[in-house]
């Protein structure tokens, strides 16, 4: 089963994390996951007076600070060559569904709320655009 991993290194991340740990039937052999974050853009306005290489650079910093606790999370809990770290730029809820779409992801596994700036009352708001736009199964995780 090809699982994709949303996160963005929030506290749900985390608890979503846990979960698949105390849940060994996600973590066994026969699954193959892909571990996705998205990069806010920077505004074109700024990124217009930015050079290419910098933006880059700010771009790979950002997501590597999500990604590095998460290796080292999975080189103990989850020891696999399975896994794949991928990293986009633009809206976190349309990228990951996009992505789940082109990647012929089996299922989706994402917490329930994330890094945002305003917060619904059940379940964020990247998670509700995601159940809604997504054809991919969403298991959401709180």
């Amino acid at each position: 089963m090809k699982i994709l991993i949303p996160v963005d290194g929030s506290p749900t991340t985390k608890r979503m994390l846990a979960f698949l740990t105390t849940h060994g039937e996600w973590l066994g052999a026969g699954h193959s996951w892909t571990v996705l974050t998205v990069v806010p853009s920077v505004p074109p306005r700024a990124a217009a007076v930015i050079d290419k290489a910098t933006l880059k650079s700010y771009y790979e910093d950002e997501a590597e600070k999500v990604f590095k606790p998460i290796r080292a999370f999975l080189k103990k809990q989850a020891p696999t060559d399975d896994v794949q770290f991928v990293s986009k730029v633009g809206s976190a809820a349309d990228t990951v569904a996009q992505f789940a779409a082109k990647g012929d992801s089996d299922l989706i596994v994402m917490g329930s709320h994330g890094h945002t700036n305003l917060m619904n009352l059940v379940m964020g708001s990247v998670a509700t655009k995601v159940l809604a736009q997504c054809q991919v199964p969403v298991l959401l995780v709180r």
